[in-house]
């Protein structure tokens, strides 16, 4: 029996060459890095990412010293860069959540974010834990008949003053921006973008990092953002 999941990643998959961007990239003319935020990465020091100064520089190095305009990556991936909040569990205490479930787009202040496909706005909400999403806004989907969610995280504070509700947005249209580290939970500027099967009556907020020994059950939930984004 195939998964929530599944079904959703099909239908994507169906439609890929409909969505529009989610962000500003060519990817005839301009670069693209992956980034990596697990235990392999070795000069992501402890000292840099408790600094939110020192991470942004170095995320800033690295896109400069590649002439990328975005970095990517983040699926699935088991990172020990959430040990920095405490929002994500102690490590040595019970398991903490360390498994992400979206991919993020790390670039500068600012850069616009755009709606796929059409949408409505599902919910908003400012997760101002530290570590957290900041800003954040999820969009309600159909395709083909099933219903499915996007999630935007790490946004610009402003960005939810000027919507409402039930607020229709179409293909194409800007509706958000990456925030700074006071309005996106204290990271250096990025997008957390993720699929969402079910929102489990959830409101403005739903898990982006999750256990890593319920992976499998995360996979049944979250649809592969890579199959929209494209790049």
């Amino acid at each position: 029996m195939y998964s929530n999941a599944q079904i959703i990643n099909s239908l994507l998959k169906k439609h890929q060459n409909d969505f529009g961007k989610t962000v500003d990239f060519d990817k005839g003319s301009e670069h693209l890095i992956e980034l990596d935020f697990t235990q392999k990465n070795r000069s992501l020091t402890t000292e840099i990412i408790n600094d939110i100064h020192l991470f942004s520089d170095y995320i800033d190095s690295l896109l400069v010293g590649n002439n990328a305009k975005f970095g990517i990556g983040g699926y699935m991936e088991n990172r020990t860069v959430y040990a920095r909040s405490e929002h994500f569990g102690k490590t040595g205490q019970e398991e903490p959540r360390r498994l992400h479930l979206g991919v993020d787009i790390w670039g500068a202040v600012n850069s616009p974010i755009y709606a796929f496909m059409d949408a409505k706005i599902h919910s908003f909400s400012f997760n101002n834990n530290f570590g957290d999403y900041g800003a954040t806004i999820i969009l309600e989907h159909q395709i083909e008949g099933s219903v499915f969610y996007s999630l935007y995280g790490h946004l610009s504070l402003d960005n939810l003053n000027y919507i409402a509700k039930n607020d229709e947005i179409k293909k194409g249209t800007q509706f958000c921006d990456f925030g700074n580290a006071l309005d996106n939970g204290n990271w250096p500027a990025h997008l957390h973008f993720q699929l969402i099967c079910d929102m489990e009556g959830r409101e403005g907020d739903y898990p982006g990092v999750g256990k890593l020994s319920e992976k499998e059950q995360w996979l049944s939930k979250i649809p592969d953002p890579n199959i929209i984004l494209g790049f």
